[in-house]
């Protein structure tokens, strides 16, 4: 049996769980045998910092920027401390105020953004060198050394030790997505009934996928592979897509008649199918880090606009849920066609390493078959979702 190779990007997010206890664990291992092989003073800051930079973050772009939050307000808080204990003139009160004055600062700087571990960081910083009251400079730099040896360790293992990318991650979950919504759209052109349970507990889970990628927006710009803007524009898209399909699905079966109306209309569930398989497609050439190759035909509506117009109820009541149902089909299709230009425009979203692993994991068995699996797994959730 092969062993997989230590940069295979779906391996470590497949096992992400176990390899973040096994860098985890490895860290404290390497800042143990450091602190008992010399004698540092003060060494168990530099374990609490090793966990506390690694702590519920398996990815590197997260990794990173907690680290750089923390080295930047180590470094400051430790440095004011130094500052009020260096002193020349011994002003009574002047350490305490100097010290409540500077936390002051950080955290108003600091506040309600981005760089708030920063702020945290500096006050817990500023706190460990001045003591509570018998300053030492010698104390305030060993703790200050500890804590940067701490949050070294905890970096260096997590880029070096089977690495899981944030920008990985967020493929992975951004292709999840795209098939759930395939699923979804594809599965209620045959349902014969609103809203059922499996449905709703699909929007609930693309719903979670969304926020997740939110989450990993900082951690992706860290690694420098996409930009923020880039990343908003994805997630907007696909939130937009999601709400769009939650209204098909409550839109098709607003009246009787109106669904009826919508099922008599010849050649829109083929369109509906290739759009479902368009995104079935996109979905499959994300996760497989190949180059986004994939038309999304614009939704025809002309063809239908002279079977709703004017369309009415056995009781002479205007139809208006085929009219809105149809237009929905058009901004689901405008949609996708924008994501796919997004993600088309992105350079640095395939992956080479993705590519050549891909059959190894089953991501792929042919070049060929891909499509095909797609639309097996489409057909699948559709008679899943059928079954309440």
């Amino acid at each position: 049996m092969k062993l997989p190779r230590l940069r295979d990007p779906y391996f470590n997010y497949r096992h992400r769980h176990k390899l973040y206890v096994l860098r985890i664990t490895l860290a404290l291992a390497i800042t143990f045998s450091i602190i008992h092989l010399f004698p540092i003073p003060h060494s168990g800051w530099a374990l609490v910092s090793t966990i506390m930079v690694m702590g519920n973050l398996p990815h590197i772009g997260g990794v990173l920027d907690k680290a750089s939050q923390r080295l930047l307000g180590t470094l400051l808080g430790a440095s004011w401390g130094i500052l009020l204990i260096l002193l020349p003139v011994p002003l009574p009160g002047l350490i305490p105020l100097g010290t409540l004055a500077g936390i002051a600062v950080a955290n108003y700087v600091t506040f309600a953004n981005r760089h708030g571990y920063s702020g945290l960081m500096f006050s817990i910083s500023l706190l460990l060198v001045v003591g509570g009251g018998h300053q030492d400079l010698s104390v305030a730099l060993w703790r200050s050394f500890d804590v940067l040896l701490g949050t070294l360790v905890g970096i260096s293992v997590t880029m070096l030790v089977l690495p899981q990318k944030a920008t990985d991650i967020l493929r992975f979950l951004l292709a999840e997505n795209l098939d759930k919504l395939a699923r979804l759209y594809h599965a209620h052109t045959s349902s014969s009934s609103g809203l059922s349970i499996d449905a709703r507990e699909l929007l609930k889970a693309t719903s979670t996928l969304l926020v997740k990628q939110r989450g990993l927006i900082d951690a992706i710009h860290r690694e420098r592979r996409l930009r923020r803007d880039e990343l908003d524009d994805i997630i907007s898209l696909q939130r937009r897509m999601l709400s769009t399909v939650e209204l098909l699905l409550e839109t098709h079966w607003t009246t009787r008649a109106g669904h009826e109306r919508i099922e008599s209309l010849e050649g829109l569930r083929d369109q509906q199918h290739q759009l479902a398989r368009t995104l079935g497609t996109l979905a499959f050439q994300v996760r497989t880090g190949q180059p986004i190759d994939v038309e999304a035909s614009p939704f025809d509506l002309q063809r239908y606009a002279g079977k709703i117009e004017g369309a009415r109820a056995e009781d002479g009541r205007t139809l208006f849920s085929p009219g809105g149902y149809l237009w929905l089909n058009r901004e689901l299709a405008r949609l996708t066609g924008e994501l796919v230009g997004r993600l088309g425009s992105l350079r640095r979203l395939p992956s080479k390493r993705l590519r050549r692993r891909a059959a190894r994991h089953t991501l792929v068995s042919k070049a060929q078959d891909g499509i095909g699996k797609d639309q097996d797994e489409l057909k699948e959730g559709g008679r899943d979702i059928q079954r309440t």
